[in-house]
């Protein structure tokens, strides 16, 4: 790197930092400033933007099936899976007609880059980052030398939020302590909006009036510790306020993904989302199972495995073990890189306390199992600012692409508002983010 080119590189490293806001983004939590952001084959870009209408397409397909299945008009046992380790009063709210038709405003999948394309390892309705993205954004398109677009704009993650509350004179977004982390970012996000429309506010807000919006960024497993949702939530199914995300855990299951794969649901699938939707998804998300102990006849097998009991899992050889236990939802350990087990990456003895910690979940807190289709690696670079200086780094990348949903009914439309890259060091198996990790946002 000749003279000029490394001014020009410290001088946009040290850009990014001046802009970050006084109090940070993330409460307590860092990561390494990449000087460019990370580049995507404008191949893959449209794709992203294709995908937004898949998923929104998806949930309103799983919204359908669980009805259905409550109602006795599908399998019951998808409404039992999906209905396990709930409180009933959170079953009955879900299952409220005021609820009927309402869908996550915000999806953010994780997709893992790997060597044959992307691979959607989870959907997420209630996601952090959506400050941070629109910040990376906003920041690296304004740098004094930015060459390519971002993905959505300086301003796409601004106008994706704004855009689904439609117009609401007034959105709370109320926040837990178990979401404080992101409690930064969100205040960026409501200055940029404009605070007189736009305010976090906290568990204990109460001052709701009717026309207002409600963001919900808290998890429904730890409503008991959110003074206020009871109140929203009544609000909400008296129509006195629009509320986003609705209080419907199942959207927030990664069994869903297990239900995709489920053999026995292949007819409703390919007619709820059409044969092309239905093949893309297919193509890419990893085969994954729902794991239940419920014993299986003498001539029985797990589907794809060849496993006839589930605790056979742990006599898997570490080369067999391409695969990832992780909790499914509604619980404490359901979100960031809590609950999640790489079979390759650990012993025999970690591995099988791992199934068995799965096994006993079941009725609480289920588990699934899904494939690891490992990331390739990508090249990248940090700035040092200690030692003033670029430094390479061989990482794996997770992309979390924000769709932003618009319009009400058929109407409604998936936006892409931005994509938030996360490159972390090739040794790290699990891909979040970390300390050590590179957050940019995504160009094409």
């Amino acid at each position: 790197m000749d003279h000029a080119t490394k001014l020009q590189t410290e001088e946009e490293a040290r850009f990014i930092r001046k802009q970050l806001p006084a109090g940070g983004l993330f409460a307590g939590h860092h990561w390494r400033i990449s000087p460019a952001p990370f580049r995507l084959e404008p191949k893959l870009v449209e794709e992203l933007d294709r995908l937004g209408r898949v998923l929104l397409q998806f949930n309103r397909a799983v919204n359908l099936l669980y009805r259905q299945s409550a109602a006795g008009q599908q399998p019951a046992w998808v409404a039992h899976w999906l209905d396990q380790g709930k409180p009933p009063e959170l079953i009955e709210l879900q299952r409220s007609s005021a609820f009927k038709n309402d869908l996550p405003r915000v999806i953010r999948p994780d997709l893992l880059l790997t060597d044959s394309g992307i691979s959607i390892t989870e959907l997420d309705s209630v996601p952090g980052g959506i400050g941070l993205t629109a910040w990376l954004n906003q920041t690296y398109s304004q740098m004094p030398n930015a060459k390519s677009p971002i993905v959505g704009g300086s301003d796409g993650m601004l106008r994706g939020f704004d855009g689904i509350f439609g117009d609401a004179p007034k959105v709370h977004i109320v926040v837990s302590d178990e979401s404080s982390t992101y409690r930064p970012e969100m205040e960026w996000l409501c200055q940029q909006l404009g605070s007189s429309k736009f305010e976090v506010q906290s568990s204990k807000f109460s001052e709701f009036e009717p026309g207002q919006a409600v963001y919900r960024f808290f998890e429904l497993f730890d409503v008991a510790n959110v003074a206020n949702a009871p109140l929203i939530f009544t609000l909400a199914q008296e129509k006195k306020i629009r509320l986003t995300a609705p209080p419907k855990a199942y959207l927030e299951e990664k069994m869903l993904l297990a239900l995709l794969w489920n053999r026995n649901l292949r007819g409703f699938w390919r007619q709820e989302l059409g044969e092309r939707f239905f093949e893309t998804l297919l193509r890419l998300v990893p085969y994954t199972w729902i794991v239940d102990p419920t014993p299986l006849p003498p001539h029985g097998a797990i589907p794809e495995l060849g496993l006839t009991d589930w605790h056979q899992l742990k006599s898997l050889s570490q080369r067999e073990r391409e695969l990832i236990l992780k909790v499914s939802g509604f619980s404490e350990s359901a979100w960031g890189a809590r609950g999640v087990y790489l079979g390759s990456d650990l012993s025999t003895g970690d591995w099988s306390e791992a199934v068995d910690l799965a096994l006993q979940s079941q009725g609480r807190s289920p588990f699934v199992l899904q494939r690891y289709h490992k990331p390739r690696t990508v090249e990248s670079s940090w700035f040092d600012f200690n030692r003033n200086e670029l430094i390479p780094m061989t990482g794996r990348v997770r992309l979390c692409p924000y769709y932003f949903i618009h319009g009400d009914g058929d109407a409604a439309r998936a936006n892409l508002g931005g994509v938030l890259a996360t490159i972390c060091p090739a040794d790290k198996k699990i891909i979040h983010g970390m300390k050590d990790a590179i957050l940019a946002p995504a160009c094409a």
